[in-house]
């Protein structure tokens, strides 16, 4: 385990790294694990979101985090970043590879291939060096927990019309995690892929909707709502949750699990 410089609880001593920490599920899971005693480095692009979960944790849960200026699809700033929170903390435990965007949504001869790459490189490309970049220093504990955002787009629903990049990346996410699970397990080191549903966050501020889109998109009616568990989209903190559970010994014999949080959403 890490240098504990945060309080006791389920993670003192251990150190968590979150990838699109400054809002939304990201935001949820940090403040969640500096809860319950986890160091907390928050790596997203710094601006005032990102800067507001800093001062709650420091101030607020008297935990301890800190923020890193991080784009992760720039693979000398994960890098660097990586070996600073080592510097900083001694060490990491925990890797939450949850930053992500919906990108562009048109039909496919629409989207441009920049448009595309975009998508791929901060969805998947992100969470191939947030864990590349970790493993090392995971495997120097012969211990660790990765969880990787993934999402029911692309896995276990296909009606996001003109989700094409980012249903990709999803699916992309869910054989990246089984293929780490076992070239991972001999080192402890565990790792597993959440599909949430819609979950109320800011992501559609990252969503460009081209005005042909209406054109392929085919009308879906759901009996009174689209989240039967609920009233409407679920909360980061329900996820954050979840987070924390796969994140902790209490799953210690889970790995390569891939888990539906949606309110059986895409059950409909």
């Amino acid at each position: 385990m890490t240098e504990n410089l945060s309080k006791s609880g389920r993670f003192s001593g251990r150190t968590a790294l979150i990838t699109g920490a400054g809002s939304g599920i990201g935001r949820a899971a940090a403040l969640k694990l500096a809860g319950e005693g986890a160091n907390v480095a928050l790596f997203d692009l710094i601006d005032e979101r990102t800067r507001s979960t800093e001062r709650h944790i420091n101030e607020v849960i008297h935990g301890h985090s800190r923020a890193f200026d991080v784009d992760v699809a720039d693979p000398v700033r994960v890098e660097q970043a990586v070996k600073e929170v080592v510097t900083h903390f001694g060490g990491i435990d925990i890797v939450f590879a949850n930053a992500g965007i919906n990108g562009v949504l048109a039909p496919v001869e629409e989207l441009s291939f920049d448009d595309w790459e975009r998508t791929i490189s901060i969805n998947l490309g992100g969470t191939f060096l947030t864990v590349k970049h970790t493993v090392p220093y995971l495997k120097q504990q012969d211990s660790g927990s990765i969880i990787i955002t993934s999402s029911i787009n692309g896995n276990d629903r296909f009606s996001g019309f003109g989700m094409s990049a980012y249903s990709t990346t999803k699916a992309g996410q869910v054989a990246f995690a089984k293929m780490m699970a076992l070239e991972l397990a001999k080192y402890k080191i565990r790792v597993n892929v959440i599909c949430p549903g819609a979950i109320s966050t800011n992501i559609d501020s990252s969503t460009e909707v081209r005005e042909e889109l209406k054109e392929i998109v085919i009308p879906v009616e759901y009996p009174e709502g689209s989240q039967p568990l609920a009233d409407g989209p679920g909360q980061p903190a329900q996820v954050a949750d979840l987070v924390a559970y796969l994140a902790s010994d209490e799953s210690s014999h889970i790995t390569g699990a891939r888990i539906v949080i949606d309110g059986a959403e895409s059950l409909l």
